[in-house]
């Protein structure tokens, strides 16, 4: 019997790959064997980026979600490369996934709570998807097999809808980071999802979770702009990873910046960590943007960023992510809750 899962499906595609041994085949071979040593253990991943190659070489646009089903070539009938039948294949099943995630919205938020260190409060959160699959895929699976066969952008919006409608039911002065690709950010429905959410626009904070090319900074900075305008502030993830994250600081000049997890981790006994910390915190101050540590998972990381001047930070130690509207509640500062104790109790009896 085969393997339902994704995994299996993956498996069963790579093996029917390999199996050919027709010389047209031999550079999807090659090229296979490569992706699958550069990803062991992971199938999905490698057919993914075999996926993509394949696109690449065959000219298939990546709007290809626009193309209606029945022009794409069926891998049953013989084609000039017998790959490109197992790759359209590959793409139909993984169409078939994401497109009924979109339509019966198998899909949840889960937020992590973002701290202010020096008094603890919970000043913002990360939405986080979560998806309602029995197959075990990540959620970063998920985005980059959309992101493969043309519904990223899609997904993202479906993933951008269920945050906006569970940030509703958050404290009012927390703010909702939400992860968006360089893609999505240039897509015209973006500026309809935020203008028509209940959520005040200036509570919405735009998480660049990818690098940008050289390319897409003008663009994505002139979309996001009538947005940032009436409020909408942006944030830089994994800051501090490289000269590529801070390049894209520069070039957006972000509202918050998050310093990357790899940074962080061991801060308290790395003296190099230490510098490139401070030196962020400086850099930080200077072009007036926040910052927020991000992956604080033990007491002596913790201890380190504050001295080291940050002031924003997240990570297990402080908050895991949840799904919980009464964790969520919890997040209200102590003025808050006592406020909405004495507003409830009503009048003495």
């Amino acid at each position: 019997m085969s393997d339902p899962t994704i995994r299996g499906q993956a498996w069963d595609i790579i093996e029917s790959v390999l199996d050919d041994a027709t010389p047209q085949s031999e550079w999807a071979r090659e090229q296979l064997r490569s992706q699958m040593e550069s990803h062991p253990g992971n199938p999905e991943r490698a057919l993914l980026e075999h996926l993509i190659a394949t696109r690449s070489i065959t000219g298939e646009q990546s709007d290809a979600s626009e193309l209606p089903e029945a022009n794409l070539p069926s891998p049953d009938l013989p084609t000039p490369d017998e790959d490109y039948g197992t790759t359209v294949l590959f793409t139909r099943r993984s169409r078939r996934r994401i497109e009924g995630i979109l339509g019966d919205r198998m899909l949840l938020t889960a937020f992590q709570p973002i701290h202010e260190l020096s008094s603890r409060n919970v000043i913002g959160v990360e939405a986080l998807t979560r998806f309602v699959s029995d197959d075990g895929a990540s959620a970063d699976h998920w985005f980059n097999e959309a992101a493969a066969v043309g519904l990223g952008p899609d997904l993202e919006f479906a993933a951008l809808q269920a945050a906006l409608v569970a940030a509703e039911q958050l404290p009012e002065n927390i703010y909702v980071a939400l992860n968006l690709s360089p893609v999505t950010c240039l897509d015209p429905r973006l500026r309809a999802f935020v203008e028509q959410s209940r959520l005040a626009v200036d509570r919405i904070v735009i998480e660049l979770t990818e690098r940008l090319a050289e390319d897409q900074y003008g663009p994505v900075v002139a979309a996001l702009e009538p947005l940032r305008m009436r409020g909408l502030r942006v944030a830089v993830d994994g800051a501090g990873a490289g000269f590529g994250s801070m390049s894209q600081v520069n070039h957006l000049s972000p509202d918050i910046i998050k310093l990357d997890r790899n940074l962080i981790a061991g801060i308290d006994q790395g003296a190099g960590q230490k510098t490139l910390g401070a030196a962020m915190v400086e850099f930080a101050r200077q072009i007036g943007a926040e910052l927020v540590a991000e992956g604080i998972e033990t007491q002596a990381e913790l201890s380190a960023v504050m001295e080291l001047g940050m002031t924003g930070g997240q990570g297990y130690l402080l908050g895991r992510p949840s799904v919980q509207p009464a964790d969520w509640a919890a997040w209200r500062t102590p003025a808050e809750q006592e406020a909405s104790v004495s507003g409830s109790s009503g009048p003495a009896t």
